[in-house]
């Protein structure tokens, strides 16, 4: 059972009358103030805004108009503001939500590059898929597969999403490369990205250990500081692709924004609803609906809102405020918008509402203006705080009954799979269709929910007929 825990509110200060905002976000209620909302909204938005930067250049590939590159950070920005908001002020949940890494390289490789799809028309899947979410999330659907999740495989999905979390972390900080020989190996303590995300590991686990209130944002911030400071290139931008030092800012602090005019609205629905596209539709609703899930279930059990059940208040809502996201994402004219993993830094930083998530959505709109100071944060500085949060969400495992041979095998492949197959869906799949496949063939198929085998077998259905 995760139980949410109380960060330093008595029980008298909780009966003190709260102001509207309070009221609003239920800030007290959850054990949170509001500098401790905005800071953790803070620590997100720093922990995922490399997605500005990144995700035009994997549409940018894809998508062919004039200043591709600022109309894409600038729709990013815009769906990621919105998809925060959203469920900020709706769901009131901390969970940011921006264009996903992985399904963009999916719309992109995939789907444009390899099948020659229109961008027009992948949008157009995009947007279909985000309606599915919608409805599949109204009717209850989404929430019944949660329920029937067992709580070992949820614990397992934290920590698996814990250990993705720290390989990106690792794999930013150049600390994790790719070795031909062995698939992955240790990268170059010597070069300045690795040397300065160790340092700046340390020192936020030192801080953490020592209990600073904003550990992790403080630890981010510093990093930052020494790279500039220290001049060593670790930011993008260098000839030919190398890294260089801080550039300073070259256009000034603030930049106006451009409106993205060539991607708002292009998205193509009728052709995306063509007999050859179905297999297109299905995967980016297939992929995310289990990425998003694993991700929504996991940051939930981490920041106790799941019941002893394995129940999220407000689950409806929050799973469409998933798929509004991702629809309103392909209408801006970026592939899908969903819940971060990145989120997980603000709830470790002290977030427990909506405040958060909507601070995080608050700076990404300031960021259309504001983008060059974003670039001041390198990767190596944000590195240190996904590996130790991804260190803290491996907590729950304790409670996984390792000696049961249909819990504890279930839930090891759940969080081995994350980070060696790049993919959260995966892991969830992983886990659900042994959990149900062991069970079943131990006599114990009845302690298994009718509706896990459902999921188990669409499931194996789509890694056997849409697994390209």
């Amino acid at each position: 059972m995760s139980t949410r825990t109380d960060t330093g509110t008595t029980p008298a200060r909780r009966r003190t009358a709260a102001g509207p905002l309070d009221r609003f976000f239920g800030i007290t209620a959850a054990g949170s103030t509001v500098p401790r909302e905005l800071r953790a909204g803070f620590t997100t938005f720093l922990t995922m805004s490399y997605i500005l930067f990144v995700n035009p250049q994997v549409l940018a590939t894809a998508i062919d108009i004039p200043n591709a590159f600022v109309q894409l950070l600038m729709t990013t920005a815009i769906a990621a503001c919105f998809g925060s908001l959203a469920m900020g002020l709706i769901a009131r949940y901390p969970f940011a939500q921006a264009p996903g890494m992985g399904l963009n390289a999916f719309f992109s490789y995939t789907v444009v590059a390899g099948m020659g799809v229109p961008w027009q028309t992948a949008l157009g899947a995009v947007f279909i898929s985000g309606l599915l979410f919608v409805v599949l999330s109204v009717i209850g659907a989404r929430r019944a597969i949660v329920m029937a999740i067992p709580m070992s495989l949820k614990l397992a999905i934290t920590a698996g999403i814990g250990a993705f979390l720290a390989f990106l972390g690792l794999r930013n900080a150049g600390l994790v490369v790719t070795n031909e020989a062995t698939l992955v190996g240790l990268g170059s303590l010597t070069e300045p990205t690795g040397w300065l995300a160790v340092v700046g590991l340390l020192l936020s686990a030192v801080l953490l250990q020592l209990r600073v209130k904003g550990a992790i944002l403080w630890g981010i911030l510093a990093t930052s500081l020494i790279a500039i400071l220290t001049r060593v290139p670790v930011y993008p931008g260098g000839a030919d692709g190398a890294l260089q030092a801080f550039p300073g800012f070259t256009n000034g602090v603030v930049a106006a924004p451009i409106w993205p005019a060539d991607l708002v609205g292009q998205m193509d629905v009728g052709g995306a609803l063509g007999l050859g596209l179905l297999s297109v539709v299905f995967t980016f609703f297939f992929v995310d609906f289990f990425d998003a899930t694993g991700t929504l279930t996991g940051l939930a059990q981490r920041a106790g809102y799941l019941d002893e059940r394995g129940d999220m208040p407000r689950a409806k809502t929050t799973f469409s405020m998933d798929g509004l996201a991702a629809m309103f994402g392909a209408f801006m004219g970026t592939s899908t918008t969903t819940a971060y993993v990145e989120s997980a830094a603000g709830i470790e930083d002290g977030g427990r509402t909506g405040l958060t998530s909507t601070t995080t959505g608050v700076l990404f709109a300031a960021s259309m203006f504001l983008w060059p100071v974003a670039g001041a944060v390198p990767g190596a500085a944000t590195a240190p705080a996904l590996i130790l949060v991804g260190a803290m969400m491996m907590e729950g495992i304790r409670h996984i009954a390792w000696d049961e041979i249909s819990e504890g095998v279930p839930a090891f492949l759940t969080i081995l799979s994350m980070p060696l197959t790049f993919s959260i869906a995966n892991g969830v799949s992983f886990g659900v269709i042994t959990y149900c496949a062991i069970k079943l063939f131990t006599g114990r198929g009845r302690q298994v929910h009718p509706i896990l085998y459902v999921v188990a077998a669409l499931l194996v259905a789509r890694y056997v007929f849409l697994a390209e």
